[in-house]
C-alpha cells in the first residue's frame, strides 16, 4: 500500500452524520454487533484520537492503547469534541511523512500506510454504520471504497472469510451484481441490508 489516500471527505461525512444524532438514539442498535450507537460514538471517539497520534508517531498518554466502545464513558461535549478530532485526523494524515516508517495503533506496531489505510476503513464503515443507525443513505467516494478494499480483500483472504479478531468479523456472502460499497461492506461482517428495523 503505497498511496495515500485523503481522509477529509470521510472524516467530514462522519461529522455530518454525528451531528444529527438525538440523545435518545444513542441506544439504538448499529449494523456492528453488540454495539449500540452511544458505544460505536465513543469508539469514533477514540479511534480518531488514537490514528491522529499514530500519524504524527506522538504518544502523548503512553503506549497505544484499543479505543473504547463503552457509551457510559462518551463524556458530555462529544458533539464538538469528536468533529474536532475528525478533523484533526484527516490533517495528520496529508502530511507524506504519517505514512513514512512504522507507527502504533490500537496497541500493535504496524507499517504506517497500513495504519493510514485501517484509519480510512474505520472511517467509512463506521461511517455506514452511523448512517444505518439513523436510517440516513451513505455514499462514499469510489476512491475511499478502493483505498478501503485495498486494505480489507487481502486481510478477508488471508483469513479465509472467517474474520479478523479486533477489526471485523466473518465476511458476508452478497450477490455478483453488488456495489463496491455493499461488498466492502460484507468484507467486515456487516449485512449490506441492515436496517435499525432489521438488524
Amino acid at each position: 500500500m503505497t498511496s495515500m489516500p485523503d481522509l477529509g471527505p470521510a472524516a467530514r461525512r462522519m461529522a455530518g452524520l454525528l451531528a444529527d444524532v438525538r440523545d435518545s438514539q444513542l441506544t439504538g442498535p448499529t449494523p456492528a454487533e453488540g454495539m449500540p450507537l452511544g458505544a460505536l460514538i465513543d469508539h469514533v471517539d477514540g479511534l480518531t484520537l488514537a490514528f491522529t497520534w499514530a500519524a504524527a508517531k506522538d504518544f502523548p498518554d503512553g503506549p497505544s492503547q484499543p479505543p473504547s466502545a463503552d457509551a457510559a464513558r462518551l463524556a458530555p461535549g462529544w458533539r464538538a469534541r469528536v468533529p474536532e478530532r475528525l478533523d484533526a485526523l484527516a490533517a495528520a494524515w496529508r502530511s507524506p511523512d504519517a505514512w513514512q516508517g512504522m507507527t502504533q495503533a490500537g496497541g500493535i506496531d504496524l507499517p504506517s500506510d497500513q495504519a493510514g489505510h485501517v484509519a480510512m476503513n474505520e472511517l467509512v464503515v463506521h461511517g455506514w454504520d452511523v448512517s444505518r443507525a439513523l436510517g440516513r443513505p451513505y455514499d462514499a467516494g469510489a476512491d475511499e471504497i478502493e483505498a478501503c478494499l485495498a486494505f480489507v480483500a487481502p486481510s478477508v483472504e488471508q483469513s479465509g472469510g472467517k474474520g479478523v479478531p479486533g477489526l471485523f468479523g466473518p465476511a458476508v456472502e452478497v450477490g455478483a451484481d453488488a456495489s463496491a460499497l455493499d461488498r466492502l461492506i460484507a468484507m467486515t461482517g456487516r449485512d449490506p441490508s441492515w436496517t435499525a428495523e432489521r438488524p
